[in-house]
């Protein structure tokens, strides 16, 4: 018997009882380059139907893992293999010239681990960051290491909040998404102190 789902997950539900595992390696792989699927919510619900028995919950962490790694490296292929020029020649339209693009491709290179392991807990930029990886010129073994390392820290949180947490899950989830806006301000802040004191050191020198 199917564990019932909190609002707004219930509408989840017939798709795991029909596709199971199926739906979470599917709904994480198209969300994460892209595609707008609740990917990570139904990773939350197949986390309660595996505190409830439903599911096994290491076979859901570890189809929801490959799942989110093979989603980005999609990401990552398109933003490598057509972002740039998508960006050189639409760029200059919103003041994004060669120079520009290309100082922010060098700051990424630098800094891009720690972007790219954070931006899967927010949402949006989980949705991106293999594309803007990709479009920056980030090399795909460094994307691959922090992908997979946050890959592991998104599904492990919440597939054991889920797990833990039951019908509380809905309550939890929307506190959380509520500090999210906050992490993406604190987190561009950071960017920005980053990239001004890489200028500064390339004008000194």
């Amino acid at each position: 018997m199917a564990p019932p789902l909190p609002s707004p997950l219930a509408d989840l539900a017939p798709i795991l009882d029909s596709y199971g595992y199926w739906a979470v390696g599917a709904l994480v792989f198209l969300e994460d380059f892209g595609v707008p699927v609740p990917g990570e919510t139904l990773l939350i619900a197949a986390a309660l139907y595996a505190g409830a028995g439903r599911l096994n919950i290491v076979a859901v962490c570890a189809i929801a893992m490959v799942a989110a790694v093979a989603g980005d490296n999609v990401g990552y292929l398109i933003g490598r293999t057509g972002g740039r020029g998508f960006v050189h020649r639409w760029g200059r339209y919103v003041l994004l010239t060669p120079a520009r693009f290309a100082r922010a491709e060098e700051f990424f290179a630098r800094n891009g681990g720690k972007v790219v392991t954070v931006a899967r807990f927010i949402e949006g930029l989980r949705q991106v960051n293999g594309i803007i990886a990709g479009t920056t010129g980030m090399p795909w073994r460094r994307f691959l290491v922090f992908n997979t390392l946050g890959a592991a820290l998104w599904v492990g949180f919440w597939a054991t909040l889920g797990d833990l947490a039951g019908t509380h899950i809905t309550a939890l989830y929307t506190r959380i998404a509520r500090y999210q806006t906050y992490l993406l301000i604190a987190l561009a802040v950071f960017a920005a102190a980053l990239l001004a004191r890489h200028l500064l050191r390339r004008r000194r020198a």
